[in-house]
């Protein structure tokens, strides 16, 4: 995963065959699109299935109901959830529904998921009759959808700390205190505690919990057992784990699934 931190080369701008283009994949569990960047911002969400995005600023977990902008150049991996349906949507700077760097985490309405669709038949097909008209309602829709925070993960700067994150995104079950992660990595605990804060917007404690709420999501969209789920992430029983993850999304696991 340390790759995630790595910045893509330079390389020449490519326009598209179009202002935008929509197209539709599917994956399969465990699926891995590794480390890339595209020319133009990329906007994409799942039909089915849960899709873990990564950048070198964090990591999403989208379910079906939820899209993730990403600005252009902006290097990130894609990992499938289980089966996964994809739409991957891009568009051309001048006419981007925003500026800057910044990855937006979107509701997907029913409107917005038809014109996308809509998009992709269009390209498919090689008609673009419906693509001017379509463009600028896609666009608006996009502007007007609200945005949402579950399901993402801040990730830090400092090489100490991504020593640290990629441990526990690979152990989220592990329990070791931040001093002895300090004595690991060569520094002290109030060091590792204050960059944390500075660079995530998190402590140490609630990285770790925000860390496990996501990686809870994408196992219960797998199914499996809240205990089996409890204990890969560290927690002493279900009950503990079902405590925290109804005071961090005000819903049981069960009934989250089921709504989202």
């Amino acid at each position: 995963m340390s790759q995630i931190w790595h910045r893509p080369p330079d390389f020449k701008y490519r326009r598209l065959s179009r202002p935008v283009i929509a197209s539709a994949y599917a994956y399969k569990d465990g699926d891995l699109e590794s480390w890339h960047s595209h020319h133009q911002p990329q906007f994409v969400f799942t039909t089915r299935g849960v899709l873990r995005v990564t950048t070198p600023g964090g990591a999403w977990t989208l379910g079906p109901h939820r899209g993730l902008w990403l600005p252009s150049r902006m290097g990130h991996e894609l990992q499938a959830i289980g089966e996964v349906g994809l739409y991957s949507v891009y568009i051309e700077t001048e006419i981007s529904p925003w500026d800057g760097e910044e990855c937006r985490v979107l509701v997907i309405s029913t409107l917005l998921r038809e014109l996308v669709a809509a998009m992709e038949e269009d390209r498919r097909l090689a008609s673009g009759h419906r693509a001017e008209l379509i463009i600028p309602l896609l666009l608006q829709e996009m502007r007007d959808a609200p945005q949402a925070h579950e399901g993402s993960l801040p990730l830090p700067q400092d090489r100490r700390l991504q020593q640290i994150c990629e441990r526990l995104i690979a152990e989220p079950g592990n329990n070791d205190t931040l001093d002895l992660w300090g004595e690991r990595v060569g520094a002290s605990e109030r060091t590792l505690g204050r960059l944390f804060k500075a660079q995530t917007g998190l402590g140490f404690g609630q990285w770790r919990q925000q860390l496990r709420l996501v990686e809870s999501v994408s196992r219960l969209a797998r199914g499996l057992p809240v205990a089996a789920i409890a204990a890969e992430l560290g927690y002493r029983n279900s009950s503990a784990f079902i405590a925290m993850f109804r005071k961090a999304t005000g819903q049981t696991p069960q009934r989250y699934l089921k709504s989202h």
